[in-house]
């Protein structure tokens, strides 16, 4: 190979590099929420309740939440089968409601797991248990269940960025 030609690979690699770290400088930063993680208690009337664990993630404004219940299923659900809704308080009024149809496959006798459900936040959002009614909405084979919740969030509500 000649001189010149290494030189010019030399000098396009050298460009590559400095415009991709030029870019990671000037990237958004990834969105935290905080806690990651929290637990609430819920009462499911007939269908029971217990403490359940909520892990929040955040995308810019895209949130999503998903929750894994002291409640177990009395028969096997396939995945996707529990269309929910988890309404949270917001601090300073109103609501934030997180949906979806995603579960994996429950076996009969398992905690139920839901999520993630997708729901939109903006930044310094502070949501927590919601006692305003139902705060969990679930369609299980066309059975709605509705869960009230009946602690705040520990550690604290998900503050986002």
């Amino acid at each position: 190979m000649r001189p010149s030609a290494r030189s010019g690979i030399g000098a396009t690699a050298l460009a590559a590099a400095a415009l991709a770290a030029l870019s990671l400088a000037f990237a958004p930063a990834a969105a935290a929420v905080t806690p990651a993680t929290a637990t609430a208690s819920y009462d499911c009337g007939f269908w029971g309740g217990g403490t359940a664990s909520l892990t929040a993630t955040q995308e810019g404004t895209a949130a999503t939440i998903t929750l894994t219940s002291a409640v177990t299923t009395p028969v096997a659900v396939g995945a996707d089968e529990i269309d929910a809704t988890l309404t949270l308080a917001r601090n300073g009024g109103g609501t934030a409601q997180f949906t979806g149809e995603k579960n994996p496959a429950l076996p009969a006798g398992s905690p139920v797991v839901i999520g993630p459900l997708s729901g939109t936040v903006a930044s310094g959002d502070s949501l927590d248990s919601y006692f305003g009614g139902t705060a969990l909405s679930m369609t299980i084979f066309g059975i709605r269940v509705g869960c009230d919740a009946v602690s705040s969030q520990s550690p604290g509500p998900f503050v986002f960025d």
